[in-house]
């Protein structure tokens, strides 16, 4: 997002340049809207995992960066994954709306994804998306430094919209999986002149991955990473570790390189709904003006009641097993 023709009106000068300042920094280093808590959103960036969860889920999810700083982007997603019966294909369903000082993105995508089998343990998902972002400025908000501005065109608004068209692959098995994927390929002459000086896009490649290990009978050890990239941009990365207590609890933290550190907390609810929380605190020079960043995730999990089946009670008549699972609550 280029800044250079537009200042918000706001009070305090110091603050402005922080967020003009770190909001470009962050925008060139990641054009998708950033989540603390990947793990259990991998949905919204990644259409080969669509199919690979146990039985549909909804999720929703707020983001409020840099609290306390005018401006600072905030981000709201609804998701859908829904798994097929043939346990080969899967839909899924993305409204993202991301906001930043005079801006704002309405993504919605539909998914697609099937999977084969690599092995008795190991399936391998391919996934496609295809849909469209509205981009949404607004003239009112803020002050010109440049007020024969041609973008002005004597209008308070400008609305563009863009198609959008992703893919990605997702391999996994019960107590491991990786993934990759690229949003949107269409970034190359898609916008009018205009809307170029406000958005430059790029190709973005999101890399994850996770494993969880089983320390005790009602203890699990949950590390993961992410890794966006954009050519010419730094690499952003994403360490995490969580504890699962008794698959009902979850405590953790997180690391951004040179950006962040999040503590991450989750409550099993019921067999069907999850909630669960980040706090991020700043640690480069944003974290003196912010008051961190909060964000807050529901997961649906549809067709999930009773007691979860035990592992050893899901394999068939040689040990093998019946059907691969994702690792619960990534």
């Amino acid at each position: 997002m280029n800044f250079r023709i537009y200042s918000l009106g706001y009070r305090n000068l110091l603050l402005l340049c922080s967020v003009v300042f770190f909001s470009v920094t962050s925008l060139f280093g990641q054009k998708e809207p950033q989540y603390t808590q990947y793990m259990y959103n991998i949905g919204s960036f990644n259409p080969a995992y669509v199919g690979t969860v146990e039985t549909p889920d909804i999720t929703g999810l707020y983001r409020v960066q840099w609290s306390g700083i005018p401006g600072a982007p905030k981000t709201l997603r609804f998701g859908v994954n829904l798994p097929l019966a043939n346990e080969k294909n899967g839909l899924g369903f993305n409204i993202v709306s991301d906001q930043l000082g005079p801006t704002s993105q309405t993504y919605i995508d539909l998914a697609y994804s099937f999977q084969v089998k690599l092995s008795d343990d190991t399936k391998l998902s391919f996934g496609v998306d295809a849909g469209g972002s509205l981009l949404d400025v607004d003239y009112t908000k803020g002050d010109f430094e440049n007020p024969n501005e041609p973008l002005l065109n004597n209008a308070d608004t400008f609305n563009k919209f863009y198609p959008t068209v992703g893919a990605g692959l997702f391999m996994y098995q019960e107590s491991w999986y990786v993934g990759l994927s690229v949003p949107n390929f269409l970034t190359s002459g898609i916008y009018a002149d205009e809307v170029a000086n406000i958005v430059e896009d790029k190709v973005q490649f999101n890399f994850i991955g996770g494993y969880v290990f089983d320390l005790s009978e009602g203890l699990k050890f949950k590390p993961a990473f992410l890794m966006n990239y954009l050519n010419g941009s730094p690499l952003n990365l994403n360490l995490s570790t969580n504890f699962l207590i008794s698959d009902v609890v979850t405590v953790g933290a997180s690391y951004r390189l040179d950006n962040a550190i999040s503590g991450l907390a989750g409550l099993q609810i019921s067999n069907g709904l999850f909630l669960g929380y980040s706090y991020d605190h700043n640690t480069n020079g944003l974290g003196e003006y912010s008051q961190g960043s909060h964000e807050v995730i529901l997961k649906f999990y549809l067709g999930k009641s009773g007691t979860k089946v035990k592992k050893e009670n899901n394999r068939d008549q040689k040990g093998k097993p019946k059907q691969i699972d994702t690792p619960r609550f990534f």
